[in-house]
């Protein structure tokens, strides 16, 4: 047998890799081999000679039996942990078997304890509920044993014993006080012989113990021992709800004795000069109520430490304070103010309202960051006595964490109801305003009066209305806001019934009447004041009740007494026009101002008034319709004067045409017409043509523009038509003809509206027959805008050639005209349609009227003339 050669010993860098240690955490076995090999790898390097695995070899061979006796040596360490690992469980899991047996052992153990213990704790709240009620009633019987025994003693007058407790200090005095209570409450339900005597007694001894009491707290109030008003104010407290410490409290406060001493106002004068003054900006504050509301917050600020200091209700005492205040020092100096601004006008008492309220409100959000933590009394007799000796007619709401707040809303309130509600502060409001409008207005109704007396118009018929209206009163036997408005315009604006002038008045002028954007301007700045008190006075329930009504008093008076009456004025003047002069275009200024003043009204009715309805819904909705009807009375009236002024101008021109000579287009010395550039007539009626266009163009705009030129464009080429039918015209005078056309055209053309420059360039291309030669006309009148219209209608203008009766006949017999005797009357009537046909022609609707350059609004009128934007209409 042969024996195995024993591997040659490892290097010792090798064998120091082979160890356990070097196994144990991060292994990697490229660097593993690396390191064993590391030293063979050198030295094969070092030798020269061929490569000799032989080395490698035996090192590796020795290695890997190094690391299998290794493993041998971890195997059998695992093995013997995985047995001692066994046998620790074993042990481990007796263990834990042996421990939930101790502990269910041990929690059977607390639940028969706690068994045990639930039957005991029931039997001791038994026990000690019997205990309880056995000492209550032994409480109650003892209480009662000693007020019987108090009264027994005071049935025979003795007060020795309560004398001695009431000596005994803070704790005697307390200890009286509550069985003084108890005693007279006693009093009350004995019925025995000698009751009276005793009631009477007690309360003699309750009184002179409260007067002791008070003496007491008023003594300390005067040394400033905020500790013994405690005391006293506990004591009063239990003894009969302390209502008399506290009344004696806020009465003696220097405070309300200053003020009752020092009650004459601080003469402002600056103020009271400017409070009648519509023109002046409301006043902000008044320096005597100023003064006094400063004065106010600096002793609340003070009296809130004191209060809470002193009283054990601390909140409902700051309440009675503060009642005190606003009943007594506000409510005074706000009935002087109003009285003094009543004795100036209405416009004055309502500023000092509004001034009186707005401060007001400022100082109770002041004084609501003094509200003091409600102290409930310690018996309900104490509370509900002390609640109701407190309140009276007020219910100051104890109960509550903002008792003070809602004390100061209701004093607040209170102190303005008697000048807000129902209907009076509306009522002056809008008597106010009509007083303020009528005055403003005064001279402009005077003046528009005096212009249409002895005329049955439209300001006769505005005077008849506010005079009903001035008579009528509302079914709650008071007068309506519109009835107020009314009297007071016809009142201040010298409007009586039988319409008769005054004497000793002023004479009026001609800028009276006139219409004023300023004077406008100042009647809605007017009216936005009132708006403003309105929203400031009103509750908010009735600010879109209050809005609307106030609405209606601007729309009588900038509506009807100012713009209405401008308008009638104007429409009468331009009906008793002399038709001999020229056509009066000052009524389109007037309407460029009854424009600008709709558009500022119905921008502030938008802006300002509607947004105030949004509350209510049917009132918006009224709103709305009642101001819609107040334009569109005032867009008919402007239409009408619109329509009167067109029908003047077109008049006019049409007489100016009746001046035409019949011999202008015939002349017979043709050296005399050619020195004239134009005919008379047309000289006229082209200057009053620039005329009507530049006032047009300076009053009007956008679309009304337009269709006012168009319409006076329009009428002013049918008269043209008929004109042109009426005279002879020569060859020369067809020249003279065609100049006044040009001029004609040239003045229309200046209007820039395209349907006008269509319909005079027909009435150039006509006038061109009369200078066409005969042998061309037939091709001439069948082109352009000649081409349109039947030869027959052309056939009145064509006869009136010089010439006519050379060529007639043939051309009659080429055109296949019928002579003029075949026809007779019923071509004469054809020949005078070619105006209509012309409208026919061209499409254009002269009857859509004429449309304010301002937003449209979808509702629609009847009439042609619209005010300006209405958009809330939808």
């Amino acid at each position: 047998m042969s024996m195995t050669p024993k591997p040659p010993p490892l290097e010792p860098s090798v064998e120091e890799h082979l160890h356990l240690s070097e196994f144990t955490g991060k292994f990697d076995v490229t660097d593993f081999v690396g390191s064993v090999s590391e030293k063979l790898i050198s030295q094969s390097k070092s030798d020269n000679g061929p490569f000799d695995p032989k080395p490698f070899i035996q090192t590796f061979e020795a290695a890997v039996d190094r690391l299998i006796a290794v493993r041998k040596d971890v195997q059998a360490k695992t093995e013997q942990m995985e047995k001692s690992v066994r046998v620790s469980e074993r042990e481990y899991s007796k263990k834990m078997a042996d421990l939930n047996r101790g502990f269910e052992a041990v929690g059977g153990s607390f639940s028969g304890m706690e068994a045990r213990m639930n039957q005991v704790s029931s039997t001791a709240v038994r026990i000690g509920e019997q205990l309880e009620t056995v000492h209550i009633e032994r409480q109650r019987a003892q209480a009662a044993y000693e007020i019987i025994d108090f009264y027994n003693q005071l049935s025979k007058g003795d007060t020795a014993r309560l004398d001695t407790m009431r000596k005994e200090g803070r704790a005697g005095r307390r200890q009286v006080a509550v069985i003084l209570r108890r005693l007279n409450t006693v009093a009350k339900e004995v019925d025995l012989p000698t009751a009276d005597k005793t009631r009477e007694n007690i309360e003699k001894y309750c009184e002179k113990f409260e007067k002791e009491m008070l003496v007491l707290f008023d003594r300390c109030y005067r040394k400033g021992d905020p500790k013994m008003m405690h005391h006293c104010a506990q004591t009063l407290l239990e003894f009969n709800g302390g209502t008399s410490c506290v009344q004696v409290y806020v009465n003696q406060h220097d405070f309300f004795i200053n003020n009752v001493r020092n009650n004459k106002p601080v003469d402002d004068h600056v103020l009271w000069d400017l409070l009648p003054d519509p023109n002046s900006s409301p006043p902000k504050s008044e320096q005597g109520l100023s003064e006094l509301f400063v004065e106010i917050r600096s002793t609340v600020e003070t009296e809130a430490q004191i209060v809470k200091a002193v009283f054990p209700n601390p909140s409902v005492v700051m309440q009675v304070f503060l009642q005190r205040v606003f009943a007594q020092s506000i409510q005074q100096h706000m009935e002087q103010l109003l009285h003094r601004g009543t004795s100036i006008s209405d416009l004055a008492y309502l500023r000092v309202l509004q001034l009186v309220h707005m401060q007001a409100s400022t100082l109770v959000e002041d004084l609501k960051t003094y509200e003091l933590p409600h102290v409930s009394p310690r018996t309900p007799y104490e509370a509900t006595e002390f609640r109701r000796s407190l309140t009276g007619a007020t219910s100051l709401a104890p109960g509550t964490s903002a008792a003070v707040s809602t004390m100061l809303e209701t004093a607040m309130d209170e102190l303005f109801i008697p000048y807000i509600e129902g209907q009076r502060y509306l009522e002056r409001e809008s008597r106010s305003l009509g007083a303020l409008y009528s005055n403003l207005l005064s001279q402009f109704t005077r003046y528009h009066e005096k212009t249409q007396k002895g005329k049955s118009s439209m300001f006769d018929r505005m005077v008849n209305q506010l005079s009903a209206a001035a008579a009528t009163t509302s079914t709650g036997g008071g007068s309506t806001t519109s009835a107020q408005a009314a009297a007071a315009l016809m009142r201040f604006g010298g409007i009586n019934a039988g319409n008769q002038d005054k004497s000793g008045e002023e004479p009026i002028r001609e800028e009276d009447g006139l219409l004023s954007i300023d004077i406008a301007e100042k009647m809605l700045k007017w009216h936005a004041e009132a708006i403003g008190r309105c929203v400031e006075l009103s509750p908010a329930n009735d600010v879109a009740k209050n809005t609307f009504a106030l609405l209606r008093v601007l729309a009588e008076a900038i509506g009807n007494a100012y713009i209405g009456a401008a308008i009638e004025t104007a429409q009468v003047r331009v009906e008793a026009a002399d038709s001999k002069l020229d056509p009066s275009l000052q009524p389109l200024s007037i309407i460029r101002s009854v424009d600008l003043i709709c558009h500022l009204w119905q921008q502030y009715v938008n802006t300002a008034l509607l947004p105030l309805a949004s509350s209510s819904v049917t009132t918006r909705r009224e709103m709305v319709v009642f101001n819609n009807q107040s334009v569109s009375r005032l867009e008919g009236g402007t239409n009408h004067l619109l329509q009167r002024v067109t029908d003047s101008i077109v008049s006019w021109l049409s007489a100016q045409l009746t001046k035409q000579r019949r011999n202008d287009f015939n002349p017979r010395d043709d050296d005399l017409s050619f020195a004239r550039v134009n005919t008379d007539p047309c000289i006229a009626c082209c200057d009053v043509l620039e005329k009507v266009r530049d006032t047009a163009t300076q009053n009007l705009s956008g679309k009304n523009l337009e269709v006012f030129l168009t319409e006076i464009g329009v009428a002013f080429h049918s008269a043209l038509l008929e004109h042109l039918r009426k005279f002879p015209v020569s060859a020369t005078g067809g020249l003279m003809l065609a100049k006044d056309i040009k001029s004609y055209q040239d003045t229309i053309s200046s209007f820039g509206i395209p349907a006008l420059h269509e319909r005079f360039e027909f009435i150039r291309q006509l006038g061109n027959v009369f200078l066409v030669r005969p042998e061309i006309l037939k091709s001439y009148i069948t082109e352009n805008y000649l081409g349109r219209i039947d030869a027959t209608l052309l056939k009145p203008y064509l006869t009136l050639r010089s010439d006519w009766a050379q060529f007639g006949k043939l051309f009659n017999d080429a055109q296949g005209l019928p002579d003029e005797g075949t026809e007779g009357r019923g071509l004469k009537d054809r020949f005078g349609r070619l105006s209509v046909m012309m409208k026919d022609l061209e499409g254009l609707k002269l009857s859509d009227g004429i449309v304010k350059g301002m937003p449209t609004i979808p509702t629609s009128f009847g009439g042609g003339f619209t005010m300006p934007s209405r958009p809330f209409g939808n």
